[in-house]
């Protein structure tokens, strides 16, 4: 009889501690993001910012994070920050001198961020020039947009740094979701503190279907995926659906979040800035 009353409550005890365990496993993933947005003129980046507005809370759920978004940029200020872990640019960066000085101070005091393809687009002369130093040359690293494939194709991806949170869980190689690829003005392999994560890899070439030469790529170097050391953050060049433009539709033809792998990607980036791990 002794034996039979204990056993019950070694499974109660046993049972509790593996609900506290998986309790203090979720409180521990638990941070704060929010994603800025603009979500204007180019069709393509409109889908993706309204995919990301579906996928990112129900990841969020899924890895118990807080998502929040907004359009309201003079939101990047001190007082609102302060209360989020990470930053995401879904498509376009601040313009105003006082929403920068914010970020700036932000990234600075060790908040984290995450970047998604037009975020990192600068080009003199354009409605996007290139007149922040710090984010485009310091942060970025990139510098001015130089060219672009198009159209939005898929394209393999070969991963540099198989160690990092971000794509420690990634295979050598993988297909990536269609996308506009960018090509950048500096070389991030000659800045000491860029670590490279993925590029295009050769086997991808050609890769874009025109109908301009200049828009298929048929050798070089192309990262797409990379890291500043100095800070937490995470800037991925994908972004870009796919759209009916010929027909004047603006049908959605793609979706970013079509590869699983990718989206393996993005998360465990998210998550590596969320746990505050700077690596």
């Amino acid at each position: 009889m002794r034996y039979s009353i204990i056993k019950p409550i070694t499974l109660i005890i046993c049972c509790s501690v593996l609900l506290i365990a998986h309790a203090q496993k979720g409180a521990a993933n638990k941070f704060k993001v929010i994603a800025f947005f603009t979500a204007k003129q180019d069709p393509a980046h409109i889908s993706f910012v309204h995919e990301a507005n579906q996928w990112f809370p129900e990841m969020a759920v899924k890895y118990h994070f807080t998502y929040d978004s907004t359009n309201n940029w003079n939101n990047l200020n001190d007082s609102f920050l302060r209360d989020y872990q990470v930053v995401i640019f879904l498509d376009t960066r601040p313009d105003s001198l006082p929403q920068r000085i914010a970020f700036e101070k932000y990234m600075k005091g060790g908040g984290a961020w995450m970047g998604f393809h037009f975020s990192a687009f600068a080009l003199t002369p354009s409605a996007y020039p290139q007149n922040w130093d710090w984010y485009h040359n310091e942060f970025l690293g990139a510098g001015e947009y130089k060219s672009n494939t198009w159209r939005p194709t898929s394209a393999i991806l070969r991963v540099e740094d198989s160690k990092h949170p971000a794509t420690r869980h990634l295979a050598t190689t993988f297909k990536a979701a269609p996308n506009e690829w960018y090509c950048w003005q500096k070389d991030l392999r000659a800045d000491p503190n860029i670590k490279i994560l993925a590029s295009i890899d050769t086997s991808s070439f050609p890769l874009g279907t025109g109908p301009k030469p200049n828009e298929i790529w048929h050798s070089g170097y192309y990262p797409v995926v990379w890291t500043n050391t100095k800070y937490r953050m995470l800037y991925l060049n994908m972004g870009h659906n796919d759209m009916d433009y010929e027909h004047h539709t603006n049908e959605q033809l793609s979706s970013t979040f079509s590869s699983d792998t990718q989206n393996r990607l993005i998360i465990d980036g998210l998550l590596w800035l969320g746990s505050k791990q700077h690596k």
